[in-house]
């Protein structure tokens, strides 16, 4: 048996490991705009077999609504149609997003990139809001809209003290 030149060698086994590498860390473009937009936006998918599914026709009517209220949340709404995305963006949303084809789910996806809901039923915008409302970032984003308008900041009173009335 013949062995090869080391130089051939290791030119080989550094390709085979770029090649490896490249396969890991190829990202599709769903998970391409929600980099983009952690600490930007909460991202809503809205994930669906076809533009003509009823949960998801469900979900984009009661969204319409509401547009201010998810404006003011830093919500940007994505229609994402199984048959229009490619095979890394299906395993993306498989394997980190909890998304099933090709069933419709809504995911919530917060600002800090983390699934903060899932749903394989339309979402009530009292209900998205609620769960944004409650989230620590929210809580921040508030604090600091008050501050902006001119409006003291409800802080906690220190024990023992009881407010003016």
């Amino acid at each position: 048996m013949k062995r090869l030149p080391f130089s051939l060698s290791l030119m080989l086994w550094l390709g085979l490991l770029l090649g490896l590498t490249a396969q890991k860390s190829k990202i599709g473009p769903l998970e391409q705009t929600l980099l983009e937009n952690r600490w930007k936006k909460r991202v809503l998918l809205l994930v669906t077999p076809s533009p003509e599914y009823v949960l998801f026709l469900d979900q984009k009517a009661l969204l319409a609504p509401s547009e201010k209220e998810l404006a003011a949340r830093d919500i940007l709404v994505l229609d994402v149609r199984y048959d229009r995305i490619s095979a890394t963006d299906k395993l993306f949303l498989t394997r980190k997003i909890g998304a099933h084809p090709p069933h419709f789910t809504a995911v919530l996806i917060g600002k800090d990139g983390g699934v903060k809901q899932r749903s394989k039923t339309p979402i009530s915008p009292p209900d998205l809001i609620g769960t944004i409302d409650k989230m620590p970032m929210r809580r921040q984003e508030m604090q600091r809209e008050k501050t902006r308008k001119g409006k003291p900041v409800d802080a906690p009173l220190p024990p023992g003290v009881i407010p003016k009335t």
